[in-house]
């Protein structure tokens, strides 16, 4: 499954000229079937415009909305996750909080579970966004066992393999995948190269929608979440969640041709 990401993208002002673009880019998200949209308080306004947005063409039941806690102490993070839910207007039950870069993961996966069992989170999780926090991520997968776990993965960047997305799948915890079309040099590698000759077998017609669909293709991949403010791009990405994906021969080539 493709959803979105909104860090920078959806970072801005209520001026509707910024804004319009990104009701259209959630538009493309859903008419394509995709539902997960992730944010946190560290994306600056980016809750708050999400929210309005979702509110005002009433898409709260098309979304699986999900953002992040990212402070330390109880109270702190308390205050701080309600604000989240009510910027981006879930109601009294979102779908998803996560820890984010698992700043004082034990005191907020204690809370979350106190609200999971009260009926106001549906799932709770926890992120990173580095290799150098895996060993990190690792320990706190087999210590919590949280529902979500969201880390890095991309065709550039394949530390997830080794041990987390494995230990994903033995433990049943779904994964949402950060920066999945890598880092700027992955996108200067494949700029202005021709497509290989087996995309089409796999329905892509974008050097994106390849990437999307390695990344996909792992079977402990649950959904990807490229950020983007462009509805173009939201409907290039979205293509990759349709189809076939790539087999492990595929897979063996591009890696052996790009990553």
């Amino acid at each position: 499954m493709i959803g979105l990401g909104t860090w920078r993208g959806f970072d801005v002002g209520a001026d509707a000229a910024v804004r319009t673009p990104l009701n259209a880019v959630l538009q493309a998200l859903f008419d394509a079937g995709g539902s997960v949209v992730d944010s946190s308080p560290m994306y600056g306004r980016a809750e708050a415009v999400t929210g309005d947005l979702l509110a005002a063409e009433g898409w709260r039941q098309q979304a699986f909305i999900a953002t992040k806690v990212w402070t330390r102490g109880r109270e702190a993070g308390i205050g701080e996750m309600r604000r989240s839910m009510a910027l981006m207007k879930s109601g009294p039950t979102i779908d998803l909080i996560q820890v984010h870069n698992l700043v004082d993961w034990r005191t907020h996966l204690e809370t979350l579970r106190s609200w999971k069992a009260e009926g106001h989170v549906r799932y709770l999780g926890i992120t990173h966004y580095t290799p150098s926090a895996h060993d990190e991520l690792e320990s706190v997968m087999r210590a919590a066992s949280p529902d979500f776990v969201q880390l890095d993965y991309a065709l550039d960047d394949r530390a997830a393999e080794r041990r987390l997305l494995p230990l994903a799948a033995e433990l049943g915890i779904a994964v949402l995948v950060n920066r999945p079309l890598g880092g700027g040099g992955l996108a200067r590698r494949v700029q202005g190269r021709a497509l290989p000759d087996w995309a089409a077998s796999i329905g892509c017609t974008t050097w994106s929608q390849i990437l999307l669909k390695f990344v996909l293709a792992h079977p402990a991949v649950t959904c990807a979440i490229p950020g983007t403010a462009s509805p173009q791009h939201m409907r290039d990405n979205a293509l990759a969640g349709s189809g076939a994906l790539p087999d492990a021969d595929l897979i063996k080539r591009l890696v052996e041709t790009i990553g």
